[in-house]
């Protein structure tokens, strides 16, 4: 299985030891793991969103107070990317990996005892533990790609990783409605609503001893030549603060930050008002509610993997986002455009293009900010995509939802239109400086070149 001639020799394991590039066989188990555990995240991240309507009688709150539980997660990742970033660099994955998915079970037990409709605050508790376990899992899946797979599979295994989270929020729109009909006798409700707490908590628990068994810090082998370099590098070198400095020099990165909270910004907007924007024009569907937030996420994961797949053919980094932003754009015109016509199917099928695209970029973006930071840590790059994200996720959702409570839902959606122009202007702006492709190629141009000697390998040579 291996990815390539062990013709590139790296002092990866320690002075002196030369280790070829060579994919390992574990690398589908890592990824198929993580992903796991950030479903089971991401379901309760909209759990509650997804019949807001429902915890707002239950809990005898107010909308705005449900629509925070999801917004926690966007709040608490801001002040604690940084410090979580500096420690995947500094931990690796593997503690990262255990923190995530050991906070996620914890809040999810939190959540078990919050089935009273005065325990409110416990419910909130319990979401926020589970927002912290979400910044261990956000900035993962392009650090994942890069550490376990080759340069033809690193965007297919990026739009796999960030494919298990897109999959919880489908799960989180799709199990609440049915699990927990809208009953008025709150002692029903309380029961249906702990079916999905405990097996939430369950799923979660068991995820967690996977973790501790399966997950490892990074194969035997480097999956790659640019791994193999970075894994090189002495850590004396490496300066976490310096990084996130060259990155806020980097002008196609800060574009390409700003255009990527603009768009994911707009998702979970989106995702968090979905439930009153339906209820809204067509009272009485909680249920197709949330199955039109299935439709929107499990048509973003056919969009984020055909993405993958397509990067890893192309390398079209630049064109291809910008395609996916001005499609992201059309769909979400159509969508404000055709939500109040009375014809639920309608709204199912621009719900599906508008996700083909906007959750289609996810990974996109991700595997531009790779290519774009090279050698940077994938893990920072993403990391302040991600803070992007949801400053811009919580500035949208209290907009559109005062501009939905005041004027309407269609100018609540307009806002989102306008947002997503201003995007793609400026994605038309990031030059496709494609630094990790250049260091593999010039790698790849080097070792043709040298004859192997087994006695001098590059690292051992002076």
């Amino acid at each position: 299985e291996s990815a390539g001639a062990p013709s590139l020799s790296t002092a990866a394991g320690g002075v002196g030891d030369a280790a070829e590039v060579q994919l390992s066989r574990l690398r589908w188990a890592v990824l198929l793991l993580f992903s796991s555990y950030s479903l089971c995240n991401a379901f309760q991240w909209i759990q509650y969103s997804s019949i807001n309507n429902v915890f707002v009688r239950f809990y005898d709150v107010s909308a705005f107070a449900i629509d925070w539980l999801s917004m926690s997660y966007m709040l608490i990742y801001i002040p604690l990317l940084f410090p979580v970033a500096w420690l995947l660099d500094k931990r690796g994955l593997r503690l990262i990996a255990l923190a995530g998915s050991a906070l996620n079970a914890v809040g999810a037990w939190v959540k078990v005892g919050s089935l009273k409709p005065h325990l409110f605050p416990v419910t909130v508790l319990g979401q926020v533990i589970c927002s912290l376990a979400q910044v261990f899992i956000l900035g993962m899946p392009s650090r994942i790609a890069s550490v376990w797979f080759g340069p033809h599979e690193v965007s297919t295994a990026c739009s796999i990783a960030v494919f298990g989270n897109q999959l919880g929020i489908a799960a989180g729109f799709l199990v609440p409605p049915v699990l927990i009909p809208n009953v008025e006798d709150v002692e029903k409700l309380a029961y249906h609503i702990s079916i999905m707490f405990f097996m939430t908590a369950g799923v979660a628990s068991a995820l967690f001893i996977l973790v501790i068994i399966v997950f490892k810090e990074k194969p035997p082998n480097p999956p790659s030549r640019a791994q193999a370099l970075i894994q090189s590098r002495p850590t004396a070198e490496y300066s976490y603060m310096q990084s996130i400095l060259r990155l806020l020099r980097n002008a196609n990165f800060l574009l390409l930050m700003f255009t990527y909270g603009l768009n994911v910004g707009c998702f979970y907007a989106l995702s968090t008002l979905l439930n009153r924007m339906v209820i809204h024009h067509y009272p009485g569907e909680e249920v197709n509610a949330g199955r039109i937030g299935l439709t929107i996420v499990l048509s973003g994961m056919v969009g984020a993997l055909i993405s993958g797949i397509w990067l890893d053919k192309t390398k079209t980094y630049k064109q291809t986002t910008l395609v996916v932003y001005i499609m992201s754009l059309v769909g979400m015109i159509v969508y404000t455009f055709t939500l109040s016509l009375g014809h639920l199917w309608v709204v199912f099928v621009t719900a599906g293009l508008l996700g083909f695209f906007m959750t289609g970029y996810l990974p996109l973006g991700f595997e531009f900010a790779a290519e774009l930071t090279y050698p940077e840590s994938e893990g920072t790059s993403s990391g302040l995509l991600n803070v992007s994200a949801q400053i811009f996720g919580i500035a949208f959702t209290i907009g559109q939802g005062q501009i939905m409570d005041r004027f309407g839902t269609k100018a609540g959606n307009l806002l989102l239109c306008s947002v997503l122009f201003l995007g793609t202007v400026m994605t038309a702006f990031i030059k496709a400086d494609l630094r990790r492709q250049q260091a593999n190629l010039e790698n790849e141009q080097t070792v043709s070149k040298t004859p192997f000697n087994p006695c001098c390998a590059p690292a051992n040579c002076s």
